[in-house]
């Protein structure tokens, strides 16, 4: 495993390295409800790629937020779900969502988009 180049410079650096990027809060929230397979974390993250959901589970994997169990059957059967830590983090995470919604008018406002119909 590669180190890093420099030492984080604090907390949040350090969280963003693992929770960065688009889909991987997603897929934090999407199994927050439970364990999950591979195609039902699919259909819970509408636009997400394959390749793209399989990169971020290794990720979140390797950095022991999430994990795999792999049955040995056929068809091959894998599922996911939340660590200890991952759970920590999704609840962290909660924190967010609600900013999120409490801001999302002027987001979309600014950001140019329309605002999602509840």
């Amino acid at each position: 495993m590669k180190l890093r180049e420099r030492p984080y410079s604090c907390g949040i650096d350090a969280a963003l390295d693992v929770v960065g990027g688009k889909w991987k809060a997603l897929i934090l929230w999407a199994l927050s409800t439970g364990t999950q397979r591979f195609g039902d974390l699919k259909r819970l993250i509408p636009g997400v790629t394959e390749k793209m959901l399989i990169q971020q589970l290794r990720e979140l994997e390797h950095d022991g937020i999430i994990g795999r169990e792999v049955y040995a059957q056929v068809p091959p059967k894998v599922e996911y779900s939340l660590t200890e830590r991952g759970v920590s983090l999704n609840a962290a995470l909660v924190t967010l969502g609600a900013w999120g919604n409490e801001n999302l008018e002027h987001i979309c406002a600014v950001k140019g988009v329309d605002a999602p119909v509840h």
